[in-house]
């Protein structure tokens, strides 16, 4: 890895950045801050659709389909275009709210680190007296703010928009449904802060944009896989015990599941399925096995899942933005070391 040049003869950074120097970044960066507010501003009118006419309509089909489409019915009447709709909205609002982080991420690789290092402009930043830390450290602090207050109006509103329509659309996504599960919650905002983090860090290590990018993308993605990873394992399970002639029955996110034997033992489920299932009954006899188990996470357990994911995932963030002005110390050091001993 090559070292990052540092200016010789530059003025002595000053105590902090000047508004200045926090200007003239904004002015660099403000194509992305124009469409990051318009993706905001289109989530937050698309949201609002979804709580309100969008969820009505729906509402109302859905109340049409029930009354007038029951097996056997020869007049079924509802607008079945309103139930579409809201589904492919919802699904489409919720992705878009789930990819924040890597389309951060990206940008964070790629253009606010990257694509400076490589072009020149963070060595033309340290020369106007703002050193190599306190450049980071603006450049990181900025983004974060409007990152993560974006990011929390959307999740107000989404959670706002799933919870009205919960008992009114039959279709309606469940609190457990991973995708609604994080863009209803802190996880969301800890995520796009964490894709912050990563791309930063991408762009130090590369200072190529393109490949920066794409390791900010593999970061992102390494971390969206952790927080679903470590999830279901951060808050003790509930357990259901249940008689072989019914199965399993739960309705929240699975950890583990299986046999019970006589002596209390867990074992694996051969996936036979229940004793009215013909030959079931011989195979659990041989088994010694009494019932099914499942150990799982009802409902009540959203907001301790999501507060303990949410601290994990800001710990990593933290760790990760710490790695990246380790790096750019050691970087600038080295370079301005080998140039005094060139001297």
């Amino acid at each position: 890895m090559t070292a990052l040049a540092t200016p010789v003869a530059a003025s002595a950074p000053q105590a902090g950045p000047t508004r200045r120097h926090l200007r003239w970044l904004l002015r660099l960066h403000r194509p992305a801050l124009y469409a990051w507010g318009a993706l905001v501003a289109v989530l937050v009118l698309v949201l609002l659709a979804l709580w309100g006419p969008l969820l009505d309509s729906s509402a109302a089909a859905w109340r049409d389909y029930n009354a007038s489409c029951a097996p056997g019915s020869e007049h079924c009447r509802y607008d079945q275009n309103a139930i579409i709709r809201y589904r492919d909205v919802y699904t489409y609002t919720t992705f878009t709210m789930n990819a924040l982080p890597f389309l951060v991420a990206a940008w964070s690789g790629a253009a606010l680190v990257g694509r400076e290092l490589e072009n020149g402009t963070a060595r033309l930043a340290w020369t106007l007296g703002l050193s190599p830390t306190r450049w980071l450290a603006v450049k990181l602090t900025v983004p974060a703010v409007l990152i993560a207050a974006g990011t929390s109006l959307l999740v107000l509103l989404h959670r706002l928009a799933w919870e009205a329509s919960q008992g009114r659309v039959d279709t309606a996504k469940s609190w457990y449904d991973d995708p609604t599960l994080h863009a209803n919650g802190p996880t969301a905002v800890a995520l796009a802060l964490a894709g912050l983090a990563a791309g930063a860090l991408a762009g130090l290590l590369i200072r190529r944009t393109l490949p920066a990018l794409l390791l900010g993308l593999g970061l992102a993605f390494g971390l969206y896989l952790l927080a679903g990873l470590a999830l279901p394992h951060l808050w003790p399970t509930v357990s259901n015990v249940t008689g072989l002639d019914t199965g399993y029955a739960y309705e929240g996110i699975e950890v583990d599941s299986g046999l019970v034997t006589s002596s209390g033992a867990h074992i694996d489920d051969p996936g036979c399925g229940t004793t009215t299932t013909d030959g079931c009954a011989e195979l659990y006899t041989k088994l010694d096995a009494t019932g099914f188990y499942v150990d799982y996470h009802p409902e009540s357990h959203y907001w301790p899942l999501q507060l303990t994911t949410t601290a994990l995932l800001l710990a990593v963030t933290v760790a990760v933005t710490a790695a990246a002005f380790v790096l750019l110390r050691r970087s600038t050091a080295t370079s301005h070391g080998r140039r005094e001993a060139a001297v």
